[in-house]
């Protein structure tokens, strides 16, 4: 043996090739930590002192070769001055270095995931051969920040500065084809030949086949771009992905400017350049955000792992009422491979909801993503009845019946007479009290929210509500059945609106009462993109539709009349009045024409503009940073109240619901991390200025205004 640490091992075989292995003890995955990256700088040293070695040969003992740095250093890290960052990262691009200057042939033979930290060390070796479920990436600007180890600098020497923009600036993970054909890595065999093939491209290097000295001069050099073709590769793609990340995602435009002027200049210049942009966009807030999003994303992940591993697995699977969400919740569970039962009463809506399977079943071949036989085989997953005869073997229905307490009570109770004692009913409610739902069911214990937001396909959030009398078994079924289907499920407390609604209506509300006051609503619309959201509030009215908000907005009156009801008519209600429910019939605060594509497209609708006039009471003119408050305190402060009421668990999960669940800007990190970046204190006292003239919608609690004397946040570095 070589060298032996806790994460890294590395042997001599019989043809004096050292074989050093990734195998990062208690850990199922293999990742770069400060003390990883030591033990490789004790392992190479160790190897290069070891006389008449051959070779190298780089390798890992789990099912992924290294999954990148260990993110949950990044905080402590990047908290540190410019100084230590730039020490740390010199450190390591010494030990990969190092590892590229070896006096012998190196190659990596990657068996799984090998992303960002993991990625530029196998671009250190001078060969990679990888297996064709393995993939590679450099996801680093997806965490508001570069490629710090030297992937900006290596890859481009690699596979070329076009393609090395596209992996970089897009944070892909890249698939063994995809890898080849860019010359990433010379060959893809069979995972169990990986090491065999591997061991065969260092003999035929030593023998001379292959050579070494030049791919290693290749990647010690400036790129070989003239003038002309630099301008046209690196300020064709700045625009470019510039228009693609926006002004709030800033370092993909820098990564390229990495590239760029790391170009004409040997190693060891551009990755001093690569180090100073990773310190400048560590430091940034969007930095800060991103890394806490990934750290919360992990919480959620665990959690709903440890609710998954104490069910059984939903086998067959059943979705009462058909249509567009019926439709959609069916090609959710058909395309992951749960066979589910689709019924309704109507033959209609039966076919209603194919059609949407169809459709999306359909995008997924044009797209590429599946062959048109693969299509049409997951669509046989779905199987429509009108009766319940096959509904003795369903492990879990979902009922997505109209929203009115009324039908899906009568739902309810009718199925749960024709399923096994066993089977977990779920309701895919958005606002109605799941204790309610429960009053007439005889085994309310098997009884669950199970809130899917519109279009099913596209939004990754679940919400698995439990009632007063929700068993744990039918939570950790519904969970388990949510990450199945690709969702991340959060599990909350029942009450009016759940988490998102309940956190959503309030933000609706401060819009209301902006409008009122003479706020133009097309420039509050602006003002909330301009800050991050997908879209503004009247433009999601509008997408939601002015039925289902104003069914909604009567639920949260009822449930929270100190704050939610209002007296007057609000411009939601009068747009109702006026039938202009949205893009459902083409017209609410905007009018809705067909794109090229037959996506519906605003316009300005000078009969909004004039309905909503109705509602003016002042004339005042606001800021933009009024804007801003008057739209986000509302909902933060509902946020809060909802982890103060034990309706969501942890800051974590609240923050990561609102950002899966209505796009919260995913840069600002959630609502409570929006809270803390403001500082605790402060947001209080924006809260009281707004609550003095706008009620208690805008006041602070008191847990809010404790943590704000005592200097508590919500999240700690």
């Amino acid at each position: 043996m070589i060298y032996q640490g806790n994460a890294i091992s590395v042997a001599r075989n019989g043809d004096d090739i050292a074989i050093l292995t990734f195998d990062l003890k208690d850990e199922s995955v293999n990742k770069l930590s400060g003390a990883v990256i030591k033990e490789l700088g004790e392992a190479l040293e160790a190897v290069r002192g070891d006389q008449g070695l051959k070779g190298l040969l780089l390798k890992s003992a789990k099912e992924a070769f290294i999954v990148g740095a260990d993110i949950t250093e990044f905080h402590a890290m990047f908290d540190k001055d410019e100084a230590e960052i730039q020490a740390m990262l010199e450190q390591v691009h010494s030990i990969f270095n190092g590892l590229e200057d070896m006096p012998f042939p190196t190659v990596s033979a990657i068996n799984g995931l090998a992303l960002g930290g993991g990625c530029e060390v196998v671009l250190s070796t001078d060969f990679r051969v990888m297996s064709p479920e393995a993939k590679i990436g450099l996801p680093e600007t997806k965490l508001g920040i570069v490629p710090g180890w030297g992937g900006c600098v290596r890859l481009p020497r690699v596979i070329g500065a076009d393609n090395a923009i596209e992996w970089i600036a897009g944070g892909t993970e890249n698939r063994a084809d995809a890898c080849l054909k860019v010359g990433a890595v010379d060959a893809v065999v069979p995972r169990e030949d990986l090491e065999a093939a591997a061991l065969d491209i260092l003999a035929r290097a030593n023998a001379g086949e292959l050579d070494v000295k030049a791919r290693r001069e290749e990647k010690n050099s400036p790129l070989n771009l003239n003038p002309i073709e630099q301008m046209m590769v690196f300020e064709t793609s700045k625009g470019y992905v510039a228009g693609k990340a926006g002004p709030h995602y800033p370092a993909p435009v820098e990564a390229i400017k990495v590239i760029q002027k790391g170009a004409g200049e040997t190693r060891a210049r551009a990755q001093a350049i690569e180090a100073k942009a990773f310190c400048k966009m560590a430091k940034t807030d969007v930095c800060y955000n991103l890394v806490g999003l990934f750290m919360n994303d992990q919480v959620v992940k665990k959690k709903g792992g440890q609710y998954a591993k104490q069910a059984q697995p939903v086998r067959q699977a059943a979705v009462l009422g058909a249509g567009i969400m019926g439709g959609g919740i069916a090609y959710q569970s058909a395309s992951k491979g749960t066979p589910i039962l689709m019924k309704d009463i109507k033959e209609d809506a039966i076919e209603l909801g194919l059609k949407e399977a169809r459709k999306l079943f359909g995008k997924q071949a044009a797209r590429g993503k599946l062959s048109p036989e693969a299509a049409a085989e997951k669509l046989t997953n779905i199987r429509p009845t009108l009766s319940y005869g096959d509904f003795g073997t369903v492990d879990l229905v979902v009922e997505a019946v109209v929203e009115n307490p009324k039908v899906k009570d009568a739902v309810l109770t009718e199925v749960e007479a024709q399923v096994s004692e066993n089977t977990v009913l779920a309701s895919n409610t958005s606002t109605i009290s799941i204790t309610r739902l429960a009053q007439n069911l005889k085994r309310p214990e098997n009884f669950c929210g199970m809130h899917f937001f519109n279009p099913v396909h596209r939004m990754p959030l679940v919400e698995v509500i439990r009632g007063e009398k929700t068993g744990d078994a039918a939570v950790a079924a519904t969970v388990a059945y949510a990450k199945a289907m690709g969702k991340t499920p959060i599990v909350v407390n029942d009450c009016p609106g759940f988490l998102v609604n309940r956190v959503l209506f309030p933000y609706f509300g401060g819009f209301s009462l902006l409008v009122e006051k003479g706020a133009d609503f097309q420039r509050v619309d602006k003002v909330m993109e301009k800050f991050g959201w997908p879209m503004g509030p009247a433009y999601l009215l509008d997408v939601v539709g002015m039925d289902t908000a104003v069914h909604a907005n009567e639920v949260m009156a009822e449930g929270f009349p100190d704050r939610m009801a209002r007296e007057g008519k609000t411009a939601i209600q009068v747009m109702f009045d006026n039938d202009r429910l949205g893009q459902k019939n083409a017209k609410g605060f905007y009018a809705y024409e067909e794109d090229r594509k037959g996506k519906p497209k605003k316009v300005r609708d000078e009969s909004a503009v004039e309905l909503v006039s109705q509602v003016v009471t002042e004339g005042r003119e606001f800021s933009d940073e009024d804007i801003v408050a008057r739209m986000m305190v509302p909902l933060c402060m509902e946020t809060v109240r909802c982890l103060e009421d034990n309706i969501v668990g942890t800051p974590a999960e609240a923050d990561m619901a609102l950002i899966y669940g209505i796009g919260f800007p995913p840069f600002r990190g959630g609502a409570l991390r929006y809270i803390d970046a403001m500082g605790v204190a402060e947001f209080v006292a924006l809260a009281d200025s707004l609550a003095a003239e706008l009620g208690p919608l805008y006041a602070p609690t008191d847990g809010l205004r404790e943590m704000a004397n005592a200097g508590k946040t919500f999240y700690t570095k």
